[in-house]
């Protein structure tokens, strides 16, 4: 968050973190901004006294000299101190959230906007994606346990074929709108996690190797920072992304929830779309992404519901978000498969990613992201929702000129 954003605006900020549920001392930041400022103005004029003693000073310049030097000394060792801790609260200062965002206490307060598609109906009773599994062999956590230990799992069989699958039907459908396919690093350092807004509060989530690198949780963690400190031309912009990489999370805090299987786990695979715009166009592309999460969705034939996000819901980065559930027919509940957040210009500020206008001023620029298909959990939808009564999967025609079979089963097995 800007400084002078902050200064000027003190009242809408306090009223933001209020919203987003985020205790912060604001009048400690500008009282410690006023005091940095201060501190700041008199070391410079201490400097230019210096500046000001000839090559052969008098005795009392000499003493004078001391003095200031004294006195700049002293200035600049309580400058180190003050600046350490006023940029540790400026980076506890979440996004403002939009002023359409619905306002909320909880997760409970968000809403749904729409549901689309119809909920198969069974003539059976449908199973979950784990009983399907036991004579589907499609993900096996036994054995990823003893290699890597709980949360993880090895794809296998027609699995990997559908993850191949529905890489390559996002690509098909986002790249049509000018997105440029990229594979990120899956580990960034520490200055690019921290721009990203993901480390000001504790970053439980995140994998750091001794190295001090960090594992990112999506990609949009690492495309995000590909134009550190570079500045668009005007006409550069809309720069978008589609990106595929695996991403690791710690799943910190959801003891006993989703042990079993791989709903939620500590490797996954997931496409991600990112987009860098003028702030001016950043509400419409966050409905184009919107719009892409939906397309795929309704090109598989999966119901899912749309999510606005209330602000106590948005975490730090994001200033409006949409989730996208799909429904598990196995489980009888919608889950999470996407979301899409537009994040203003918070990331660009800490990573300085401007643009020049047209009339030749820089300005920050914009940046949203949004899922295309997070792998594993659609896997999963996939076979809930198109389990056969003998326990077979029907291939989505979407994804059948892909994988060139129409159907999983036991029998179709790679031996």
């Amino acid at each position: 968050m800007d400084l002078k954003f902050i200064r000027q605006n003190k009242e809408l900020v306090i009223d933001g973190c209020r919203k987003k549920r985020v205790k912060v001392d604001i009048d400690k930041i500008i009282t410690l901004d006023e005091g940095r400022r201060e501190l700041t103005g008199r070391i410079e004029n201490l400097r230019a006294q210096q500046n000001k003693i000839g090559k052969k000073p008098s005795p009392e310049e000499i003493n004078r000299l001391k003095q200031t030097k004294t006195d700049l000394k002293a200035a600049e060792e309580e400058l180190e101190k003050v600046e350490p801790e006023l940029m540790h609260l400026v980076h506890l200062v979440p996004n403002m959230p939009l002023l359409e965002v619905i306002e909320g206490q909880s997760e409970a307060d968000n809403v749904v906007l729409r549901e689309v598609g119809q909920k198969p109906k069974f003539s059976f009773t449908p199973k979950d994606y784990l009983v399907l599994n036991e004579k589907l062999d499609l993900i096996d956590t036994e054995r990823a346990a003893k290699v890597a230990g709980s949360r993880f799992g090895y794809l296998k069989n027609e699995a990997v074929l559908l993850e191949f699958a529905l890489m390559q039907l996002a690509l098909e459908v986002i790249t049509k709108n000018n997105f440029t396919p990229v594979l990120p690093p899956v580990m960034v350092n520490e200055k690019a996690m921290s721009a990203m807004g993901y480390l000001d509060r504790g970053g439980d989530e995140i994998y750091k190797t001794q190295d001090d690198l960090y594992l990112v949780g999506t990609s949009e963690q690492s495309v995000g920072p590909m134009h550190t400190d570079e500045t668009f031309a005007h006409k550069d912009l809309p720069r978008r992304y589609v990106s595929f990489s695996t991403c690791f999370r710690r799943e910190a805090g959801s003891y006993g929830k989703d042990v079993k299987g791989i709903i939620r786990v500590h490797q996954f695979d997931k496409m991600e779309m990112f987009v860098f715009c003028r702030p001016e166009d950043s509400v419409k592309e966050h409905k184009l992404l919107l719009s892409l999460e939906e397309k795929l969705m309704q090109l598989l034939k999966i119901p899912y519901r749309v999510i606005d996000i209330c602000t106590a819901d948005l975490g730090d980065p994001a200033a409006a978000k949409y989730d996208l559930e799909a429904w598990m027919s196995g489980q009888n509940q919608y889950r999470e498969t996407h979301s899409t957040s537009n994040c203003t210009d918070f990331q660009a500020q800490r990573l300085n990613v401007r643009f020049r206008d047209q009339a030749g001023k820089i300005n920050f620029v914009h940046t949203l992201n949004g899922t295309a298909f997070a792998m594993g959990r659609t896997i999963i939808a996939i076979i809930e929702n198109y389990q056969q009564k003998d326990g077979s999967i029907i291939v989505p025609k979407a994804l059948q000129k892909y994988i060139k079979i129409k159907k999983v089963s036991p029998s179709s097995k790679f031996q």
